[in-house]
């Protein structure tokens, strides 16, 4: 479905982008493809490696409207995953976090409903269910702009959704490359938050994939989430440096104990599907959906009553090799 299409990738200079332009590049023969972010440096880095012909860099900000427009005309599918991620840095900087996952995901629905893109569908977080820091707020503001702006279509073919996952192996900001600078520059021990701690784990590959293959099955208004393993903070410390000490440094400021992606609250919206759930939206649309059958013709059915999809209780876990796995293809 993209070949010859013009595809806008935002923050396309992240982990996520690069990745996904490896995939598209490789599998697809797309018309365009744009990188939409504001790092000049970033773009010229990335130049260097992605140079295909059909390779557009667009700087830019979501927080500029008028920008993202122009960046959109004549585009087919947008990915929007720009935003302001570092939890502590949003504790410390609201506003600015605000400004960048709130006003920004509805420049990009707005740029989107000009253009009329055909498909758009946001990038999530575990951390926007049940959010307890500022980063998940805004992001689970972000969710319910773009799950609503399917009642903003009108006549228009675009359609928007969401695809929440969580703590992606090895990419910026993330736990591993963070233990491995700490281990390369000879540390006696590593820092552990709480000893109980766990998380989601998914590979950038994984994400991309199943990025790609929500662009055919969504039908507008989905909130995409896919079945990932769980792990300890521990026992990942303890498969990157075997019998290294661990420090317990406490809970950083906004930082759960397990994170959430499908909250009990929401067990009444939640199918379950062979591989992955869908939260349907809490309001109805002018076009009609039945979310149980989605556009590949997969099939799902509702999950129990106070059903919850949460890190501490997976029936999924990461085994030491499985998660030296992940890691060493990050």
């Amino acid at each position: 479905m993209f070949n010859g299409k013009n595809i806008l990738i935002t923050g396309g200079t992240g982990s996520f982008g690069k990745k996904y332009v490896e995939h598209i590049l490789r599998d697809h023969t797309p018309n365009k493809v744009i990188i939409f972010s504001r790092d000049e440096l970033k773009q010229f880095e990335m130049a260097q490696v992605f140079d295909a012909p059909c390779m557009r860099y667009f700087i830019g900000d979501v927080r500029d409207g008028a920008r993202l427009k122009e960046a959109m005309d004549g585009v087919d599918f947008v990915i929007h995953a720009a935003a302001l991620k570092q939890v502590p840095a949003a504790e410390y900087n609201p506003f600015e976090a605000v400004k960048t996952n709130i006003h920004g995901a509805q420049n990009v629905i707005e740029a989107a409903l000009a253009a009329e893109v055909d498909r758009v569908i946001a990038l999530s977080t575990d951390k926007a269910a049940n959010p307890v820091n500022l980063y998940g707020a805004t992001k689970l503001a972000s969710d319910k702009l773009f799950v609503a702006a399917n009642n903003m279509v009108g006549s228009r073919r675009t359609r928007f959704a969401a695809v929440r996952y969580g703590n992606v192996v090895g990419s910026r900001g993330s736990v591993v490359p963070f233990f491995r600078r700490l281990l390369d520059e000879g540390a006696t021990e590593l820092p552990i938050t709480h000893p109980d701690m766990t998380r989601f784990m998914i590979t950038l590959d994984q994400g991309v994939q199943f990025v790609l293959k929500n662009f055919t099955r969504m039908q507008g208004g989905e909130i995409f989430v896919p079945k990932i393993p769980s792990m300890r903070m521990t026992d990942l410390a303890e498969a990157m440096a075997p019998g290294l000490p661990q420090k317990i440094v406490g809970i950083r400021p906004g930082e759960k104990l397990h994170e959430v992606m499908c909250p009990a609250d929401d067990s009444h919206l939640t199918l379950e599907f062979s591989d992955h759930f869908v939260i349907k939206p809490t309001i109805s649309f002018a076009f009609d959906c039945d979310f149980t059958t989605n556009r590949l013709g997969e099939r799902g059915a509702p999950v129990p009553e106070g059903f919850q999809y949460n890190s501490g209780s997976n029936t999924e876990w990461l085994s030491r090799d499985e998660f030296l796995e992940m890691a060493a293809a990050a």
